[in-house]
């Protein structure tokens, strides 16, 4: 167990930086550098495996615009020898870079007390110093006269005693990149943190906005934060909290072929130190954790096949859960790319600095606040939905708890420095100054049903200002707005009208009711319909939905997308994934509201709600063996549909039971496109930063890569999983004296291998079931979370099985189940 505890810890160190250059090289390929030599610009040190090399670069030069009025000095740095892609894996003068015109006078060299310097011979000034003599009182100066650096096979650069004694080593001094065999923890006698901290950006790196390091307190906790604010930690990880994160960790490494048998973890915990490290076996290998600029964590590793660094594992896997990754007035949303942007009425402070990366300086007010300290104030608040609240809220002392909005509304208007304020649950919360780490529901890592409202400029909106005095002016933008939106709804209606029944190919399983066309609803309408919003059925990732009756007595459900911006995509997304195709197993759209910032979509009400709703909810209808086996094969229909029938093949993204709805006769019908990918025939893959839901994503969404249709196929199997359990696969499990976590598709395919699914048939059924559909179920399940795509069948197949027209052979113990078996096993033995 104590050998995985390094690696995710170390996780947390820092990424790839990007393409950088660096000057020509005329001199030595030696790995040492002797009292009396120096090191010029140009000049390199290899380390004898000729895989590393130390000199002087220039960040990002090639990538500089033209138009930057600075330019990024030079560093003395160790990076990958052998690499056509500059990767830095250490900094010296982070602080300090080197002008242009300072180069030719500029050298290191082992100083007379034998500490390695950067000097600028022309001044006689030190830019940078290692610092031996402050820190070893036995240190001579025969010693340190004597002393040599080299840079070793591993990237470490050591000095050196003639007696071989390492005097000082850049693995004691991390920048925002940790190698094999460096260690990430402290020394219990000398007080030493090694702590890692990102660049500020792609081309500058100086001290970042984030940190990683070690607790010293005994906790074997590795902690991430915003360096600015030392009690904002943001991601942590311990091996006593993580029991199921750490089997499924291992079993990724090991199933890649890109990773198997290169990261060995370690941990070491004694009376002189404390650390995390890890090792890799191959020496011919090149990886290394990263801090990046945006404060994630990733494991990256070179593809020689591809010529290109690879992400194979991140944390935390939403960018958005990085304290105030994005800066001050801003919004971010992880399923965006992307995926920082400003709030209503700010602009980028610096777009130069975004563009490379640093967010720091986040946006500035585009129109001054009309900030006089009393409530005669013209200023507006400007509601932001379903978003985590700033960091910093304050309570106000002067209004009674059970004040309503509008006094807190007042409250924050009344105060110059209030610059939003937030009511739920009739609590009033008011921020003054900048506003950090506010963050968009995005169905990833970040759920959330607050509002905001931030406070703004009233001439930023003008309609609230009741100004009449261009009655001209404002009629012509009306109408031209109302024609504009009504050309717009004639095009797309015209389109989806001609395409309804081309776009998709005809199949037995699509629907035979009449189609009467997507309709294009007015607001007024929708908010007669949902007597105006009041009746809610639920929300999702990027809105709220409610129940509502058409004019025909129809009973629809009526989604309003909240956020401009994230729910532009989702209304695309949708309308272009639902409003061109009919099957009996997908929700049916009947129609969309586009008006103004307004987006909703009409759907057929469903009236026996989701999946999840029965399977794990005590007051759910229990749903016998027979119904569950036909929403099985109905909702691999409707898959199957999505990937082979349709003109283009649809990811759906996000397969689960909150998906799948359920109609009158329990008809399954899936449901929520909001994160489909839609890629043509001739394309077998397409890259998205859209993840659909933790323990239902497949195992590749953790590497980076271009997903396939074999998302949803691994995400319908851990669906089938739950089918025949009637609970969620991981769950916790009391027994005497402890708890543990316990993971249904480990016990599933265990017990198919051994002949007795029996037991795992919900316990609600009371025995009443198929067994051969049992067998049937759990046999198609185990193939479909193969931890391999091209080993998993296709919905075609999916469906041939389940309806008994195809036999499957026995599965193979997934690679990701096998190392959780036997992780769990030496848990509970512990």
């Amino acid at each position: 167990m104590a050998t995985l505890h390094m690696f995710l810890s170390i996780l947390l160190l820092f990424l790839l930086i990007s393409v950088q250059t660096i000057p020509p090289t005329t001199a030595t390929k030696d790995d040492t550098l002797a009292p009396g030599h120096a090191l010029a610009v140009g000049d390199k040190l290899v380390s004898s495996n000729g895989k590393f090399a130390l000199g002087f670069f220039q960040p990002g030069a090639g990538n500089i615009s033209s138009k930057s009025s600075t330019s990024p000095g030079w560093y003395l740095a160790i990076w990958f020898n052998k690499i056509n892609v500059i990767t830095p894996v250490w900094v010296a003068n982070r602080e300090r870079p080197i002008a242009g015109p300072d180069l030719r006078a500029t050298q290191l060299q082992i100083s007379k007390e034998g500490n390695l310097v950067v000097l600028n011979n022309a001044t006689q000034s030190v830019v940078w110093s290692t610092h031996i003599t402050g820190n070893r009182t036995n240190a001579t100066s025969t010693t340190t006269t004597s002393s040599r650096a080299i840079l070793l096979g591993s990237g470490n650069l050591v000095i050196e005693s003639p007696s071989s004694e390492v005097l000082w080593q850049s693995f004691d001094d991390p920048t925002d990149v940790a190698l094999p065999g460096a260690k990430i923890g402290w020394n219990k006698v000398t007080g030493l943190n090694r702590v890692g901290i990102s660049w500020k950006s792609r081309i500058d790196p100086g001290l970042g906005s984030f940190s990683v390091g070690l607790e010293t307190n005994g906790t074997r906790m590795v902690m991430v934060g915003h360096r600015g604010y030392p009690s904002q930690v943001y991601w942590s990880w311990s091996p006593d909290e993580s029991p199921m994160q750490m089997p499924a960790l291992r079993a990724l490494l090991k199933m890649n072929p890109q990773t198997r048998g290169l990261v060995v973890p370690e941990y070491v915990d004694n009376s002189e130190e404390e650390y995390y490290m890890y090792t890799s076996p191959d020496e011919a290998s090149s990886t290394f954790l990263s801090l990046d600029t945006s404060g994630q964590t990733k494991l990256n590793v070179w593809s020689q096949a591809n010529q290109a660094w690879q992400t194979i594992y991140v944390q935390p896997i939403d960018l958005c859960r990085s304290y105030a990754t994005c800066g001050p007035f801003t919004v971010c949303t992880g399923s965006s790319q992307p995926p920082c942007e400003c709030m209503e009425s700010f602009s980028r402070t610096s777009p130069q600095d975004w563009e490379m990366g640093d967010r720091t300086g986040g946006c500035s007010r585009r129109t001054p606040l009309d900030c006089n300290g009393n409530k005669s104030s013209t200023d507006v608040f400007h509601p932001v939905a379903r978003v985590t609240l700033p960091y910093g809220p304050r309570s106000l002392q002067d209004i009674p708890p059970t004040a309503t909005r509008g006094e807190c509304e007042s409250a924050c208007l009344s105060n110059c420095s209030c610059t939003a304020y937030s009511y739920q649950d009739s609590k009033c919360s008011v921020w003054h100054g900048d506003l950090f780490s506010v963050n968009k529901d995005d169905a990833i890592e970040i759920r959330s049903e607050y509002t905001l409202y931030i406070r703004l400029a009233a001439r930023d909106f003008p309609s609230s200002t009741g100004d009449k005095r261009k009655p001209v002016l404002t009629g012509v933008v009306i109408a031209a707005s109302v024609i504009g939106f009504g050309l717009l709804m004639l095009m797309l209606l015209l389109v989806i009208s001609r395409n309804r029944f081309s776009w998709c190919g005809v199949s037995s399983n699509a629907t035979n009711e009449d189609s009467v066309g997507v309709v294009a609803f007015r607001y007024a309408d929708l908010g007669r319909a949902t007597k105006n919003f009041t009746e809610k059925l639920g929300a999702g990732g990027f809105g709220t939905v409610f129940k509502g009756a058409l004019s025909d007595l129809t009973s629809v459900a009526v989604k309003r997308l909240e956020g401009a911006h994230q729910g532009e995509k989702q209304f695309r997304a949708e309308v272009s994934a639902l409003g061109l195709i009919q099957h009996i197993n997908l929700v049916k759209l009947v129609g969309f509201c586009c008006q103004g910032d307004k987006r909703l979509l009409v759907y057929e009400h469903m009236c026996n709600g989701s999946l999840d709703s029965h399977l794990f909810e005590s007051n759910g209808t229990v749903l016998d063996w027979s119904t569950r086996y036909q929403i099985a094969i109905g909702v691999a229909r409707g898959l199957s549909y999505l990937h082979q029938s349709c003109h283009e093949c649809i990811i759906h993204c996000d397969i689960k039971p909150e998906n799948v709805l359920l109609n009158e006769a329990f008809v399954p019908k899936i449901a929520d496109f909001g994160l489909a990918s839609v890629i043509g025939r001739d394309f077998s893959r397409v890259l998205t930063t859209f993840r659909g839901t933790m323990g239902y994503l497949a195992p590749e969404w953790l590497s980076g890569v271009a997903i396939t249709s074999k998302v949803d196929v691994y995400s319908f199997g851990m669906v089938l999983m739950e089918i025949i359990s009637g609970r969620r696969n991981a769950s916790v499990v009391h027994t005497s004296g402890s708890d543990h976590v316990a993971y249904f598709p480990v016990q599933a395919i265990n017990k198919l291998h051994e002949g007795h699914v029996q037991s795992l048939v919900d316990p609600q059924l009371y025995g009443d079931f198929s067994l051969d559909e049992v067998e049937r179920v759990c046999n198609v399940a185990c193939w479909c979370i193969q931890d391999n795509e091209l080993d998993r069948p296709t919905m075609g197949e999916v469906v041939r099985v389940l309806e008994g027209v195809k036999e499957l052979d026995m599965p193979p113990m997934p690679r990701l189940l096998a190392a959780m078996t036997a992780e769990c096993s030496d848990v509970a033995s512990m």
